[in-house]
């Protein structure tokens, strides 16, 4: 089954073969969890959302459509989820003053924790649709096109999006030289 396509394992899972969706579980549960931890910079409230996002995807498997892509179609759930989480926080928030959570790794390619830190603040100072493009461009290596059809915007919104955001952190990093 490890030679399968992650879109012949949803249909199977569609057909009820629940052995299907653990593979699709163990193949990816990794990159969503690496996502939503960027994305929420909490480490237990990003385990959660994991458990949120496949469990929305077994809810949502009859409404997966053959010729869909399954990892994007799956980041969009954790996108769509990770986005509830951060307008729930930003809620609570207003009423507590919580420390903020530890941080997490962010850019796989920097190598002083002091500037990786950095880097994760300026991201947490982003819009949430801003870090959002900014992590998939970057991190995931997604294109403008797929952001854009998780969004359901235009190319150049998406693009626009990942743009004011590496702006905003270049302005953010400003004071650490060119990055």
């Amino acid at each position: 089954m490890g030679s399968q396509t992650d879109e012949e394992l949803m249909e199977r899972f569609r057909n009820g073969e629940h052995d299907a969706f653990e593979v699709l579980f163990a193949r990816h549960s990794g990159r969503v969890q690496g996502f939503l931890t960027r994305m929420v910079r909490d480490g237990p409230l990003a385990e959660d959302l994991l458990q949120t996002t496949f469990l929305s995807v077994i809810r949502a498997r009859g409404r997966f459509e053959p010729g869909t892509r399954f990892a994007p179609w799956l980041l969009t759930i954790a996108a769509n989820a990770a986005r509830d989480a951060l307008r729930r926080r930003q809620h609570s928030e207003a009423f507590s003053q919580e420390p903020d959570a530890a941080p997490s790794s962010v850019a796989p390619g920097v190598g002083d924790p002091g500037m990786r830190k950095r880097i994760e603040d300026a991201l947490q100072q982003l819009p949430p649709e801003q870090r959002e493009a900014v992590i998939l461009s970057k991190v995931e290596g997604w294109s403008f096109e797929e952001i854009a059809e998780l969004r359901g915007i235009r190319v150049g919104a998406a693009r626009v999006r990942a743009h004011r955001g590496y702006e905003k952190l270049r302005l953010l990093l400003g004071e650490l030289g060119d990055a």
